[in-house]
Order: structure tokens, then C-alpha cells, then sequence
């Protein structure tokens, strides 16, 4: 079965740097689209960065220029450099995969997340 297994979260203060890594088994990794997700409690779930299976990639106006999503298919890994932290990036952060081109931040399976927090 699919597993999407997050590590890399932390705390950090502002300006600080994190690099999340999703560990991917049980689907054909270089197959699908990869995103990441980012959901505070209580607050809608934000797409963060997504990467095609071609390597293409597309951000989220808010970390753009900051943040920059990666793959590597012969480790069925995911990962995503964060640099210039804000408090405002605190947040669960999930990978999430969908067979094929990426939809929008659609996607049909989901990590169960890394928590990373900034502190100002």
C-alpha cells in the first residue's frame, strides 16, 4: 500500500533554514506527481510546492523564491529545502502524491506530517 513517511521538521527560529524529506513505498515513486501540503489547526490546508513526474515545479505565491521542492526517484524520496523562515510558515507539513500529472494541490494519498515551528 501507498506510505508517505515525513521527517525533518523542527524549530527554528526566524531566518533559519529546514529540509523536509518524505521517504515514498508501495507505488511506482517516478510515476506520480509529488506536492506538499501545509494545514495549521484550524485553518485551511495550503498547497506549498508541487514537482511533475518531468521535474517541473510549481510554488505557492507565499514561499516562492524561499522554498524549492525536489525528487529523487532512485531513493522514492521527496524533499523541500525551506530558507528565510517566517513565523508565519509554522505549520503541519504533509507530502502527498497523485498518480500521473499533478491536478491543482489535488492529490490521493497523504503522509501523516512533520510539524515545523518559527519562532520571531
Amino acid at each position: 500500500q501507498v506510505q508517505l513517511v515525513e521527517s525533518g521538521g523542527g524549530s527554528v527560529q526566524s531566518g533559519g533554514s529546514l529540509r523536509l524529506s518524505c521517504a515514498a513505498s508501495g507505488f511506482s515513486f517516478s510515476d506520480f506527481c509529488m506536492v506538499w501540503l501545509r494545514q495549521a489547526p484550524g485553518k485551511e490546508r495550503e498547497g506549498v510546492a508541487r514537482i511533475e513526474t518531468d521535474g517541473t515545479t510549481a510554488y505557492a505565491t507565499s514561499v516562492k523564491g524561499r522554498f524549492t521542492i525536489s525528487r529523487e526517484n532512485a531513493k522514492n524520496t521527496l524533499y523541500l529545502q525551506m530558507n528565510s523562515l517566517k513565523p508565519d510558515d509554522t505549520n503541519m507539513y504533509f507530502c502527498a502524491t497523485l498518480r500521473g500529472r499533478c491536478w491543482g494541490w489535488g492529490f490521493s494519498y497523504r503522509g501523516q506530517g512533520t510539524q515545523v515551528t518559527v519562532s520571531s
